[in-house]
Formats: C-alpha cells, structure tokens, sequence
C-alpha cells in the first residue's frame, strides 16, 4: 500500500543558492505561469525590480488585459533569507505577503523560476519576450521535479 504525505508534510522545494540582487533587479517577462486569480485578466505581463535599502526593493507588475487595456501594479519585497538572497516576500496589499522564492537561475541572469513554497504558483520570467522552446522545456522540467503541477499552465 502506497502512503502520500499530507500536502502540510512535502518539504518545500529547494532555492538557488545564491541571488545577486543588484543583478537580478531590471525588467523580466513573464514567459509562463500557473493560473492565479491576481493575474485572471493579464497577458504579457511585465515586471520591473528596483533595489532599495536593506534587502528591499519595488515591484512594479504591468499586463495587458484581453481588449488591450494596460494595468499597473506596485508593491514591495524583502529578502527573507539573507544567506542566499532567494527566499522573498512580496506585498501589493500591505501588510500582506507572498511567498516569492527564486528555484532556479540561469547564470547569466538571462531567466529564472520562481514559485511558491506550497507549489501552487509558479512563474518562469525572462529578461526577453521571447524565450527558446527547448530552454524553456528544461525550465519546466526542472518544475517537475520540484513537484510543480504542471497541467494547468499557461505559457504568455
């Protein structure tokens, strides 16, 4: 008889070992994501990182809505583990946070998977708008194995 842990006993998945913030701050595109009910209405969603003081920095998030109307988000993050830089809470409804975690980062900072901890969001964003599909078929992959439910994904 095969026994599944409760969902409250998987441990979370792994983060890279190291951010460089001040090069991870810029301008990302998102190139797939999980279906979330903040981002419903959203395609071609940007988002712009800009490092503040101690840990901090600004989110600006921007999409297009399906009859093309641009929409704007600005929120606020702050490392929360210091010794890798890659466990971030995100608020755009203070004194709200969400888990932000960088799972995967290409060395270049060319691209990266971020998601959450219970693995029921996941972005891959890139520093383009356009990624190669057989990169971003690793990208998923590398989901996969961190347990990331992948049927319900939407590529932007």
């Amino acid at each position: 008889m095969l026994l599944l842990a409760p969902p409250a006993l998987v441990a979370p998945p792994p983060t890279v070992e190291h951010v460089d913030l001040a090069r991870y701050m810029g301008d990302w595109h998102e190139i797939a994501r999980l279906p979330n009910p903040f981002q419903r209405a959203c395609a071609k969603t940007t988002a712009r990182y800009i490092l503040g003081e101690d840990l901090h920095f600004k989110v600006i998030n921007g999409c297009l809505t399906p009859a093309g109307k641009y929409l704007e988000a600005e929120g606020r993050a702050r490392v929360v583990d210091r010794a890798t830089g890659a466990r971030i809470k995100v608020s755009f409804f203070w004194p709200f946070y969400g888990d932000y975690w960088i799972l995967a980062l290409d060395d270049a900072y060319a691209w990266a998977l971020v998601g959450t901890p219970d693995r029921k969001y996941l972005w891959v964003i890139s520093r383009t708008e356009r990624m190669d599909p057989a990169l971003l078929d690793r990208i998923l992959a590398r989901a996969t194995e961190l347990g990331y439910d992948l049927t319900r994904l939407i590529r932007s």
